[in-house]
């Protein structure tokens, strides 16, 4: 319940909104909560994506009057300001934690003097190599079925880390389709290799309905097109754009539209997001989560299992954790290899399949994108394997195509369950196995109690039984 101008607003719940009876993990917001400069903003108004893109924080100045910042760094930061643009949502800027000057949110939003310093070894304008994999101006094409179309430069909200800081500067998008964009889809048109197509910017959702219309109708139109993805962050940061039913019946329309999204941290799961992205899959939209791998924001396996459930819990499937690119301005939210794969193996197992995404880096020099992933296979013969699985549980595995006896050797560890000839190891205090251990005895205590209720039963009707040693034994060894 929100107080405004004296009366009081219900706010709908998060129930009424996505038709659940459960809150989405990963906060404890209420939908309308808002920074309090903007306590008295009606509620109509701030449900408006129009209104808070017109009201978004942009400069300096305006970020003084509503968070703490040293007036010695104020002039470094309105320097910054002439080169990566920055545009923050009151509806975004309102989960920032006032007292945390560490606080995640804050750290994807608001400029940082460490974007003016190189932090780590290596730091490219274009770390991807983009510009040289465009054979026509605004497409990327790297991998022979894919297209990636830059639709514009801008965006709802400008991550602080983002691949493309270099042309956040370079022009405010278009109003109708420009020669370049023709280009695009005659190109793609031509290139029947060519089956999905990502839609990215800036952010797509930011385009005038027209504009957006346009590229999703003559994508949608192209026959050897059987998928058209929407990059975007609108449904994390201005979630209000997709409570808007005609764009909603618009995407639904294409039938080909999937939806890639971008959550990196658990609170960033509202009430309000949560209805955007259920809107979306209720529409019959897949929407699937690229996280990026963020110092300070989300390196952490504990935060990372909280985010992946909260996407599950909204059917929002996590699909990458990219390793952050190294980009000019960008470096001080990079963080090592191993901390990703330390990540994932706190995910694999520990949560469901489903909520474990790929865990990527986007290679130099335009190589693609790249997997990595903890070794699971130990050690290789002609025929077996041996592999681990997240429990630390070493095992062979041998494939249904060789029959062989394995040959009888005398050795130890990996080495010996590879030949055969030795069990799976298995760590002390394992608790599967601790449980499997417990279930056994309390079967076994099970048949020795059975046993004797049957000797118990024959004394009573036999006049003198000789004594049953084994049972004797089996009840002393419980």
């Amino acid at each position: 319940m929100n107080e405004q101008n004296g009366s009081q607003v219900v706010l709908p719940s998060v129930a009424a909104i996505v038709g659940e009876t459960e809150e989405p993990p990963g906060t404890n917001q209420h939908e309308g909560t808002r920074h309090p400069a903007w306590n008295d903003v009606p509620n109509h108004l701030w449900q408006d994506w129009r209104w808070q893109r017109q009201h978004a924080v942009r400069t300096t100045a305006q970020l003084a009057e509503l968070i703490s910042i040293p007036e010695c760094d104020r002039t470094q930061l309105t320097e910054l300001e002439a080169k990566y643009r920055m545009a923050i949502p009151p509806y975004y800027f309102s989960l920032i934690d006032l007292d945390d000057p560490n606080d995640p949110i804050r750290l994807q939003s608001v400029p940082s003097l460490e974007e003016a310093e190189k932090t780590s070894g290596i730091e490219l304008d274009d770390p991807l190599e983009e510009d040289q994999d465009s054979p026509v101006p605004g497409i990327t094409h790297r991998y022979p079925d894919r297209a990636l179309v830059i639709t514009t430069p801008v965006c709802s909200m400008y991550c602080r880390f983002c691949t493309r800081k270099r042309v956040t500067m370079d022009r405010d998008g278009w109003d109708a389709p420009s020669h370049d964009e023709q280009r695009m889809i005659e190109y793609i048109r031509n290139t029947p290799a060519i089956r999905d197509v990502i839609l990215s910017g800036g952010d797509p959702l930011t385009l005038p309905p027209a504009k957006l219309r346009w590229f999703v109708t003559e994508l949608a139109a192209i026959e050897h097109v059987d998928v058209i993805r929407v990059g975007s962050r609108v449904p994390v940061t201005l979630p209000q754009r997709l409570y808007d039913p005609e764009l909603i019946d618009m995407l639904a329309g294409a039938e080909k539209i999937w939806v890639q999204t971008h959550f990196n941290h658990p609170r960033e799961i509202t009430p309000e997001a949560t209805r955007a992205c259920r809107t979306l899959v209720n529409a019959g939209i897949p929407v699937s989560n690229h996280a990026v791998l963020l110092k300070g924001v989300n390196d952490s396996v504990e935060t990372m299992r909280e985010l992946v459930r909260g996407l599950l819990r909204i059917k929002v499937r996590p699909y990458y954790l990219f390793h952050c690119d190294p980009v000019t301005g960008a470096g001080h939210f990079r963080t090592s290899v191993w901390k990703g794969l330390e990540i994932i193996e706190g995910l694999r197992g520990h949560v469901s399949g489903l909520g474990v995404p790929t865990y990527v880096v986007d290679g130099l020099h335009g190589a693609g994108k790249i997997p990595l992933a903890p070794n699971y296979m130990i050690s290789a013969a002609d025929n077996a394997v041996v592999l681990r699985n997240y429990e630390g549980m070493i095992f062979r595995y041998a494939p249904e195509d060789k029959v062989e006896a394995p040959k009888q050797i005398a050795s130890q560890g990996v080495s010996n369950v590879l030949s055969g000839n030795g069990k799976p190891l298995v760590p002390p205090n394992n608790p599967r196995h601790q449980r499997r251990n417990k279930k056994a005895l309390e079967q076994f205590q099970v048949e020795v109690l059975s046993e004797d209720s049957l000797i118990v039963s024959a004394k009573a009707t036999q006049p003198a039984a000789a004594p049953n040693h084994r049972a004797s034994w089996l009840r002393r060894s419980c």
